[in-house]
């Protein structure tokens, strides 16, 4: 069951990679989105206010966490809280203009407006820092929490080989070796006496060993 628990880094390796990359822009894209003309008001570069470093640049950085999770962790519960904590973040993404007014606590987070001078780039800028982009982080740690949750047979073959492997050999009881002492031909005057070869037990606390060197004793003289 332990061994159940472990998934292969590769499973979360490409959902973790563009988990990355979207925290990355979206914790980024409000402080250099001005030298492109893409921005929020205020339309300045690495200006910092409330609203933007809590949603987008504190979305973004807990997004861009979720993905190293994802893409280095090996251990399965791990892996999926990476995940679950990124989809936090892109929830918070899309969610959070809508919430932030219905939270009196929260008004003096404010979003700004689009800058663009055109229709299509203000709802462009819009879908990318917020609403789009949180839908686009959701999508992809959705599907890394599905291919994490259902346990493939590539999976149960790996945990069963590890079992097979892990578990020692079962050794019978009373399980004993043996090995020859020697064999030689002794000649006394005229009589020549050949020394048969005898196998003497190595198990530990076998009857009748000391009975067997005995006999061979015997059969010496």
């Amino acid at each position: 069951m332990t061994r159940m628990l472990q998934v292969p880094r590769s499973r979360g390796a490409v959902s973790g990679l563009l988990l990355v990359l979207l925290g990355l822009w979206g914790a980024l894209i409000p402080l250099v989105g001005p030298y492109f003309h893409y921005a929020y008001t205020p339309d300045s570069a690495w200006t910092l206010t409330a609203g933007r470093v809590w949603l987008e640049i504190v979305p973004g950085a807990a997004t861009f966490l979720g993905g190293i999770i994802l893409l280095a962790s090996a251990s399965r519960p791990l892996a999926m809280f990476g995940a679950e904590l990124a989809a936090a973040a892109g929830a918070w993404f899309a969610l959070g203009m809508m919430i932030i007014p219905l939270w009196p606590a929260a008004s003096t987070l404010d979003p700004g407006s689009p800058a663009g001078t055109t229709t299509v780039l203000r709802q462009l800028e819009h879908l990318g820092f917020y609403t789009g982009l949180g839908v686009v982080i959701v999508f992809v740690a959705a599907l890394a929490l599905g291919r994490l949750t259902v346990i493939g047979v590539r999976d149960a073959r790996l945990a069963e080989r590890g079992a097979a492997v892990a578990e020692p050999e079962p050794v019978a009881a009373g399980a004993t070796t043996t090995r020859p002492i020697s064999t030689g031909t002794t000649t006394k005057g005229t009589t020549t006496t050949t020394g048969t070869t005898t196998a003497r037990a190595t198990g530990t606390g076998r009857p009748g060993s000391l009975h067997t060197f005995g006999r061979w004793l015997v059969a010496r003289r």
